[in-house]
Parts: C-alpha cells; structure tokens; sequence
C-alpha cells in the first residue's frame, strides 16, 4: 500500500493506522493506572501481588512498560516522516501492542508465573520494535537515526539485568538494570529535545530558530553519554564521589546552558510549548542533584533520581504526547485548556516527589499522596481529552 493512499487507509481501524496511537494511548491508560496501584498500596489501601514484588513492579514498569509505550510511538511514527516510507500498520501494529499489552498483563497478574515466560514475554516486545524502525532506515538510507535502533537494544538489555538481578538475588545487578534504563531514556530526551524544541519554538511563537551550537551540544551530550558509558560498565564506582560530582556538575551546567540558548520566556503564553521547556529543564536539575549527592549534601539518589522520572520524562512525555497526538491526527497544534492544568499537575508529581520531600521529609507520606492524586488526574486527563483524537480519524482527511 502506497503512503498516501487514501481509500485503502480509510478501511483501516484509525486506532491501527499509526503507531502513536495505541501506543499513546495504552501507554498513557497504564501510566494512570499504575500509578493509582501504586499509591493505594504505598498507603496501605490494597494488597498488591505483582510478578518479583511490588519494588521491582514500580520501578520496571514506569521504565520498560510506560515510557517504552511511548518511545516506540513516538520512533514508529516518526520513522514515517524521516524516510517517507511506510511505518509499522494495522496488524503488525496490532501484534506489537497486544504483545506490549501481554507484558503488563504477566508483570502485574504473574506472581506465580515462571520468571523465564514472564521475561520472555516482556524482553521480545522492544527488539521487534527494533528491527520494524530499523527496515525503513536502512531501506531510506537514513543513518543519521539509526542509531535510535542500538539503543532501543541497550534497553532491552537493562531490561533482562532487571530479570537476572531478582532471580539471582542480586539487588545490585537489578538496579543497574533500572538506573541504566534512566540514563539512557534520558539521553533519548536530550537528543529527541535539542532537535525538536527550537524547532516547535520558532513555530509557535514565530519568531527566528535559535541555530544549534555544535560544541555546546557536544560537550551537553558527550558528557550525558560519558555518565550512562561509567555506570553500564560499573567503571563508576571506582571513581571518588567528588570526581562523580563534578562530572555530573559539569553535564548539568552545559545541559543548563543549551536549554537556557532556546528562550523559554517566549513560550509562557504557550502551554504547549512551556510545558516541553520546563520537563526539560528537569534534566540539567535531576544532573545537578547527583552532583550535590556526590558532594556530601543531603540530597538522597532517589531524590535524584525521580527529578529524572517524575521530573523530566512524566512530563517530558506528557507535552509530547500532546502534541504530537494532534500534529499527527491533522488537528491545529492547539490543545484543549484543560491541558494547561494536566501540565501544571505533572509538575506539582515531579515536586512533590523530589523537592518537597527533600524540605520536609517529616510530610513524606503526604507528599507521596500528592504526587500519586497530581500524576493521576494528568495523566487521566490525557486520556479523557485524547481519546477521540486517537481513536478517530484524522481531522484533515489524509492518511495517518
């Protein structure tokens, strides 16, 4: 079937007609889902019996079931554009999406399932993901985005240290998994982020694209890479924490330093556009608290940690979804209002799980609560405002 053709595209299920459809959407039904689970058992609400335990279920699934939704819808989506060949459709996308939808199934219901067909089941999902965005690259010759294709691998392989760390009781083995898995969707943030926010800048506030500075990017980049390359290797802990500290200080500062080049001053009467600046400027401040960890203040690595997770990707992902959800379905890049209040709330998640702990820890419980009701509601708003959107059509009667 030819891109563009519109009679043969209109007999298709809209839902099956581009990957960031069901991946958007079942990835952003999970997130609210998980995270409501999550919080009521934190709180002692629900007993939850997940495959491993619920430590492991946290932490695997907000990494290798929701945001691996939504980095293969955005990869298989976007593949469409940069090659002008046909993305993954109808049931090779239906295949995928039952097979991710089976992973969450068997990690959540599977406490009595073998952890060799949990594992199974869960780690095919992202190299056949893989090999579906390599084929038009490699057929359109576009290597610049090939390597989005090593580094969906390198993931699936933090995935299974997950595996192999639980099953060997190796605690150490599985958070290298999941700390690894943080850097590197972090990377896809920084890469994906510097590419796309000047860009859909310029757009909406029409005013002149901030031209990149390739050796700012480089040392942004270069040392964000350096950071994953020491902690895969486990070459890290053989440096002195002050040695760690500077280096995330000076990842953080040159990070810093890129996002501050792309104005996002002129963005606040753009809630679209606000709300992709703020998740990124998340990422300089996740780097900037491993460096004051490093340095001996009381900043905990999971407060750290979470101004990368809750911080950076939950709404990192959230203004994404957002927008390319109506770029992609034909509709002006303007969201609902509402929104502008799901992208404060992703936020007041993010803070509340990091900052507001770390100021007063004796509230922890109450922050955690706050979090889990703020990540809910945005997240659920999401879904209620996206639905249509996703489910239906495009809005301008092409293909897509």
């Amino acid at each position: 079937m030819q891109i563009t053709d519109l009679a043969e595209e209109q007999k298709l299920t809209p839902l099956l007609r581009q990957a960031f459809r069901p991946m958007f959407l079942f990835g952003a039904i999970f997130s609210t889902l998980a995270i409501l689970l999550w919080g009521l058992a934190l709180m002692g609400h629900i007993q939850l019996r997940p495959f491993a335990n619920i430590l492991f279920w946290h932490s695997h699934e907000m990494l290798f079931g929701f945001a691996n939704a939504i980095i293969v819808g955005f990869l298989l989506t976007a593949v469409q554009n940069w090659t002008g060949l046909r993305a993954p459709y109808n049931k090779t996308l239906l295949f995928i999406s039952l097979l991710w939808l089976s992973g969450r199934l068997v990690l959540l219901f599977g406490q009595d399932v073998s952890i060799y067909i949990v594992a199974a089941i869960d780690l095919s999902f992202l190299p056949i993901c893989a090999v579906l965005l390599a084929r038009p690259l490699i057929n359109a010759n576009q290597q610049r985005n090939l390597f989005f294709v090593p580094v969906l691998f390198l993931i699936t392989l933090c995935n299974a240290l997950m595996y192999i760390g639980f099953e060997t009781a190796r605690y150490d083995i599985q958070q290298l998994g999941s700390q690894n898995a943080v850097w590197l969707v972090t990377l896809l943030i920084a890469i994906v982020g510097g590419r796309v926010i000047p860009m859909f800048t310029a757009n909406g506030t029409q005013t002149a694209k901030v031209a990149s500075n390739i050796w700012l990017d480089r040392l942004s980049l270069g040392s964000l890479w350096l950071i994953f390359f020491l902690h895969f290797s486990t070459l890290a802990k053989f440096i002195p924490n002050l040695g760690l500290s500077g280096l995330f200080a000076f990842c953080a500062l040159f990070t810093a330093l890129r996002c501050f080049r792309w104005k996002m001053w002129i963005t606040l009467k753009t809630p679209l556009l606000w709300s992709i600046h703020l998740a990124y400027w998340f990422v300089p401040l996740g780097l900037a608290c491993y460096s004051a960890h490093y340095a001996g203040l009381n900043i905990s690595l999971s407060g750290a940690l979470h101004m990368l997770t809750a911080g950076a990707m939950g709404s990192m992902i959230l203004s994404m979804m957002a927008r390319v959800s109506l770029g992609h379905s034909g509709r002006m890049i303007k969201p609902k209002a509402i929104m502008s209040l799901a992208f404060l709330l992703v936020f007041v998640a993010a803070i509340s799980r990091t900052l507001l702990i770390w100021l007063w820890p004796n509230y922890t419980m109450d922050w955690l609560t706050l979090g889990v009701v703020a990540w809910v509601i945005a997240y659920g708003l999401y879904v209620l405002v996206y639905f249509p959107v996703l489910t239906t059509p495009r809005a301008d009667g092409r293909p897509g």
